[in-house]
């Protein structure tokens, strides 16, 4: 039986694969192999951080000169107004110089009236026009009623009288006009009724 047992082991140990030693010169070349493929993607990490640093400094910089150009653009967007608006103040003290020198009240309105259509005139080039008040049906997108009169001589509810007029800017409301507004006078719609 022993005997048995001892071939068992001999053809067991035959079937059974063997461990194989690597030899010393391979393990060593596949190890440089890999220290120097490690070595290289660390190396392509780093250039990766430092192009990402570098992409981001640049657009950091590139916000930063956006925003100045932008916070210069708001500082002098108004200028070809303001230079126009120059020529209406020169007439303006051309009329205050002018009622200095002549007293004739008729110059000073001629002036005042020459420099209020320069004006109405500037403003037209840049799109900003009156509002439509006078005569028209109360529309409080664009009128502000400050009080209401009473009169049968137009239906209720009719803008009668424009105390300050509103302006457009192209089609945006930059301020409403101020206007009185129509109401039917009660006691003679009563007198009416009765009579």
């Amino acid at each position: 039986m022993t005997e048995q047992k001892d071939q068992k082991k001999d053809t067991a140990q035959k079937d059974s694969p063997t461990k194989k030693t690597k030899p010393k010169g391979k393990s060593n070349k596949k190890d440089k192999a890999n220290n120097k493929e490690i070595t290289q993607l660390k190396e392509q990490v780093a250039s990766e951080k430092d192009r990402v640093l570098r992409l981001s400094a640049e657009f950091d910089n590139f916000q930063k000169r956006k925003q100045r150009e932008l916070d210069e653009f708001k500082k002098f967007a108004n200028e070809t107004i303001f230079k126009q608006l120059l020529t209406v103040v020169d007439n303006l003290e051309r009329a205050i110089a002018s009622t200095k020198e002549n007293s004739d009240k008729k110059v000073l309105i001629e002036g005042v009236e020459l420099t209020y259509k320069e004006i109405i005139k500037l403003l037209e080039t840049f799109s900003v026009r009156a509002v439509e008040a006078e005569n028209q049906t109360f529309d409080p997108n664009f009128h502000q009623a400050v009080t209401q009169e009473e009169t049968d001589k137009v239906p209720d509810n009719t803008v009668t009288k424009v105390l300050q007029k509103g302006y457009l800017l192209h089609d945006r409301l930059i301020r409403p006009a101020m206007v009185i507004v129509s109401k039917t006078n009660k006691e003679k719609k009563t007198n009416t009724k009765e009579n």
